[in-house]
């Protein structure tokens, strides 16, 4: 394995997906390779998440309470931003997510429902090799490319896939961080770090 030496490479890992580097300590691969393709595509779908929460965490606590000001003056309205007293997000760990509107769960819930809907279709429908267009299916390909960001060859297709999953999984651990930082310390993630967040100046 080229991720840890001293242990053989898993059969079904043979380096077909981007970052495959032969990881898998608990065996996850083993079982077949229909259930790859489903753990890979659960994996692009969490990572993609995790990169739009890793943005999402901090924006949400530099922004919620200027927004909220300037909708309030111009609107007339009386909101409530959703950070708590020491400018945490609502979430599992911090709590207040009962302070969210039950519109936005449900958009939420049917999106989310939609979207893996058609990664389960894709991937037990076209898993295998699909002699009308000459491709296999590659997991999280949705064909969503409204920028025509997606390069056209071979080889820069596999550095934008490579790319993704990489700040797709360290974005996972991001986001799990940003959580435990919080609950433990109390504290925001931009107060946390403020270097990151703030002028210097």
């Amino acid at each position: 394995s080229k991720a840890i030496p001293f242990l053989k490479r898993p059969p079904n890992l043979t380096g077909t997906y981007a970052g495959d580097v032969g990881f898998d300590p608990f065996n996850f691969s083993s079982s077949s390779p229909e259930q790859l393709t489903y753990y890979r595509e659960a994996e692009i779908k969490h990572a993609r998440l995790a990169m739009l929460a890793a943005v999402g965490w901090p924006s949400s606590e530099l922004f919620d309470q200027p927004i909220t000001k300037f909708i309030d003056a111009q609107l007339s309205l009386d909101l409530s931003p959703m950070l708590n007293s020491n400018d945490r997000v609502p979430s599992l760990l911090n709590g207040g997510l009962d302070n969210i509107s039950p519109i936005f769960w449900g958009v939420c819930l049917g999106l989310s429902a939609a979207i893996d809907l058609r990664g389960v279709q894709n991937a037990r429908y076209k898993t295998e090799f699909n002699e009308e267009d000459g491709e296999s299916y590659l997991p999280g390909d949705y064909g969503f490319d409204p920028l025509g960001m997606y390069p056209k060859d071979e080889g820069g297709q596999q550095r934008m896939q490579l790319c993704e999953i990489k700040h797709g999984r360290l974005a996972m651990l991001a986001v799990t961080g940003f959580a435990f930082q919080e609950y433990v310390s109390k504290v925001g993630v931009i107060d946390e770090t403020p270097v990151f967040f703030h002028p210097l100046f």
